[in-house]
């Protein structure tokens, strides 16, 4: 007798979801802080079914099985638990995985090594409770894919393809001696690929679009990581930038650029940039213009902590260590201005290589800096999926939304950093209304795997 799939074409084609009611939950929403008691959450197809009050105490058993309209239902006493919305890291890098020593070693693995390893990255972002992510460079559409059709257990994916920059720029990892392909005409290398002059600019907006990237990420300043240009270098023209947000606005999307300094940023901005990522020396004047605008924020200070911590003190070379200190300094400041503001602020992290395991650090600096915890809340869940553009999907617990959920075993509202001890207090993982991960015997993890035995 043969284990053979129910889905001869796609054999690793996920079984069908379980119906789950978790009763007696404590329900957080991330919109306005506010807790609901004794909540009750239908979760259907992937999606929040139906969310009501409890009128009655629930039963005593840790799990009943039912039956309603014909369909086995899992009853779960989550005997109070909170419940809140799967997070969403805005700034991640799934194609620079763990397992090379160094920045150099871990930006040039080798492209059959790194994709293989990308699972495996994938699945540790999904324990820390992290449902979606935003790639800003690298991940493939093939990934987007495997992970959406159960393949591999990850988070759900929305890429920005190659990030694009200017020769010299931030996408350029050659060194000043290196001339290792030509310059121009949108090479692609790395996490990045490279387009000088209008034409170019809009040649590889739309090539990245074409291999199914949701919004368009640029170099707009120079880098921590590249070699060869200044932190404070202003990088394309208002025209070049101009031709980037131009083919993703036809296309429906966004653009949002990698930026440091007042002068980068405005240029981005003034030239219709949506979202800047960093933003580590911005002044008070630039994040008043981001919050005219509507333009998002997403802080990466983790990423500066770790590449400065004595745990990873030889991931960067001498030279570039001395750039990395000067954002990390500038950027608890930075990230006061903007709060201040009124600047809409999302989760990143923008974490490389074996530093990836400090993820969930982010929720615990931006306490340092003084931003409250529902902000701080705010910004891995509802202020994240409005930036996506899936605010009616994601972000919230309600009905119709799809079925992200994480089940904590303490308020992260009394402390951010519950988010930050995930071995701690997180007790499962929902993501496409299945239990993805799990330390609780209540919520078994689901096999993802459908097959059948003939």
């Amino acid at each position: 007798m043969a284990a053979s799939s129910s889905h001869p074409l796609k054999p690793w084609t996920q079984a069908p979801r379980k119906r789950y009611r978790l009763v007696d939950a404590t329900l957080i929403d991330p919109k306005d802080g506010s807790i609901h008691q004794h909540c009750c959450i239908d979760l259907k197809d992937g999606l929040v079914h139906r969310m009501t009050k409890l009128t009655n105490q629930p039963s005593p058993a840790d799990e009943v099985l039912a039956w309603t309209q014909n369909e086995k239902l899992t009853i779960i006493n989550l005997d109070g638990k909170y419940v809140l919305p799967g997070l969403i890291d805005c700034h991640v890098h799934l194609a620079t995985p763990p397992g090379e020593d160094g920045l150099k070693d871990t930006m040039n693995q080798d492209p059959a090594t790194a994709l293989l390893r990308q699972p495996y990255l994938a699945h540790e972002i999904l324990k820390r409770g992290f449902t979606t992510v935003r790639d800003c460079a690298g991940a493939t559409l093939a990934m987007k894919e495997a992970f959406n059709e159960g393949l591999f257990p990850g988070p759900r994916l929305f890429i920005a393809g190659k990030g694009i920059g200017q020769t010299g720029g931030h996408s350029d990892f050659r060194g000043p001696k290196d001339a290792e392909y030509p310059c121009c005409g949108g090479n692609v290398r790395g996490l990045g690929r490279i387009a000088d002059g209008v034409e170019q600019c809009l040649h590889a907006a739309r090539e990245e679009l074409r291999l199914g990237a949701d919004f368009i990420k640029i170099m707009a300043s120079g880098g921590v990581a590249s070699p060869t240009d200044k932190l404070t270098s202003v990088q394309y023209t208002p025209e070049e930038i101009r031709a980037f947000t131009k083919v993703a606005s036809d296309a429906g999307t966004y653009v949002t650029a990698h930026a440091y300094t007042t002068a980068a940023v405005q240029n981005a901005i003034a030239n219709g940039v949506l979202g800047i990522e960093h933003g580590n020396l911005i002044d008070e004047e630039t994040a008043q213009l981001m919050a005219a605008k509507g333009v998002f924020l997403t802080p990466t200070l983790v990423t500066y902590e770790t590449m400065a911590s004595k745990e990873f003190g030889s991931f960067l070379p001498p030279a570039i260590a001395e750039k990395n200190l000067q954002v990390l300094n500038a950027g608890f400041k930075s990230l006061q201005i903007a709060d201040a503001a009124g600047v809409t602020m999302c989760y990143g992290t923008d974490l490389l290589g074996p530093l990836q395991v400090k993820e969930t650090r982010e929720f615990t600096l931006r306490k340092q800096a003084g931003l409250s915890a529902l902000k701080i809340l705010q910004s891995a869940t509802v202020n994240a999926a409005r930036m996506l553009r899936q605010e009616d999907r994601l972000g919230r617990l309600k009905e119709g939304y799809l079925a992200d959920l994480i089940v904590l075993n303490a308020n992260p509202l009394d402390d951010i950093e519950v988010l930050d001890r995930p071995e701690k207090h997180l007790l499962a993982v929902v993501k496409d209304g299945r239990v993805m991960e799990s330390r609780w015997s209540k919520l078994p993890i689901e096999r993802v795997i459908s097959t059948q035995i003939e």
